[in-house]
């Protein structure tokens, strides 16, 4: 099975996980958008969504699926994304598509967290893909040397300002053994806004688009 009918069998596999009358919190990404595509399809069976990106929402709204703020809604029953890794933990790397604030928002708002993968976003250890962390555009440069003194080598995404405005360092060269630590001393680093890692709070539950979940 090629990528592309992975990550659509993953994200039409998120469907079981939708309750009636919910309000689903929805990611960004490539898989995300075959969640979205067969959401449209129970969309009756649903009240709205919660986008994690302006791109999302967009998509949501062209299925005709209301799309709503986060703080209109409270608490979520499901949170459906897709990931750049996951662990056997169900610890993640998120952030590729420039969306990591707002997705980790939804993902601490929401009881249940189902993640939608392919099978090569399935690693041991995470770290390959490098590990994106948002700044404030004026901390950049600091914010990179803290990284460096910690290890860390990173790239200025310079193609790339994100839906609150912020720039995204993408951090290279990590294997990251503890990535619950990792993510509270990176987000201590005054400018950063949030790190890539779901660690704190990982998923619950990781569909693969090879038939696997766990």
């Amino acid at each position: 099975m090629d990528i592309e009918a992975q990550k659509r069998a993953a994200g039409e596999a998120a469907i079981e996980f939708i309750e009636d009358g919910s309000v689903v919190g929805v990611g960004t990404g490539s898989t995300v958008k075959y969640f979205i595509d067969a959401l449209a399809r129970i969309k009756h069976r649903i009240d709205a969504a919660v986008s994690s990106s302006e791109q999302s929402s967009q998509l949501l709204r062209a299925h005709g699926i209301q799309v709503l703020d986060l703080n209109a809604v409270g608490t979520l029953d499901i949170y459906v994304d897709g990931a750049d890794e996951c662990d056997p933990a169900r610890r993640l790397i998120k952030g590729g598509g420039g969306a990591l604030t707002r997705e980790k928002i939804i993902a601490a708002a929401s009881r249940k967290f189902v993640c939608i993968v392919d099978a090569h976003k399935c690693v041991d250890v995470l770290g390959t893909f490098p590990l994106p962390v948002e700044v404030i555009p004026m901390a950049r440069s600091y914010v990179a040397r803290e990284i460096q003194q910690r290890g860390g080598m990173p790239v200025w995404r310079t193609d790339c300002v994100t839906d609150n405005g912020n720039w995204i360092l993408d951090v290279h060269g990590l294997r990251i053994a503890d990535p619950a630590t990792l993510e509270s001393e990176w987000n201590q680093i005054t400018g950063v806004v949030t790190v890539g890692l779901f660690a704190h709070r990982p998923a619950d539950v990781v569909l693969v688009g090879d038939g696997r979940r766990f």
